[in-house]
């Protein structure tokens, strides 16, 4: 495996593991107001979830989309079980989030094909 890469699916997996620690712990106490609403949390997880790998690899865009979205959902599903909730707005904002993800080796995958 070539080191970008390396790093990139490292990276992933190690996002993922803050997203699923964080979002299937069972709820503690009140901490301080965060500076981001819960749905904006999950757009920016979903984000850097997707970004490394999106950008090493823009041709994967797809399956890493529906892989993500899947996490996301799966993430959703099992909550309820730990004590927290279940929202099918979260898991849009993890939909927006992976698209915004994924945009900017997109972008970059274009600009590559034009030159």
């Amino acid at each position: 495996m070539r080191p970008p890469l390396l790093i990139a699916t490292l990276l992933t997996a190690l996002i993922g593991g803050v997203i699923a620690y964080g979002t299937l712990m069972p709820p503690g106490p009140p901490g301080p107001p965060l500076p981001l609403t819960d749905k904006q949390m999950h757009a920016l997880a979903f984000f850097s979830l997707v970004l490394p790998l999106g950008w090493v690899r823009p041709r994967w865009a797809l399956g890493l989309a529906l892989v993500a979205f899947a996490f996301g959902g799966a993430i959703e599903i099992v909550q309820p079980q730990v004590g927290r909730s279940g929202e099918w707005a979260d898991l849009w904002a993890d939909g927006l989030g992976i698209v915004a993800g994924l945009l900017p080796g997109q972008l970059r995958r274009y600009r590559a094909s034009r030159a």
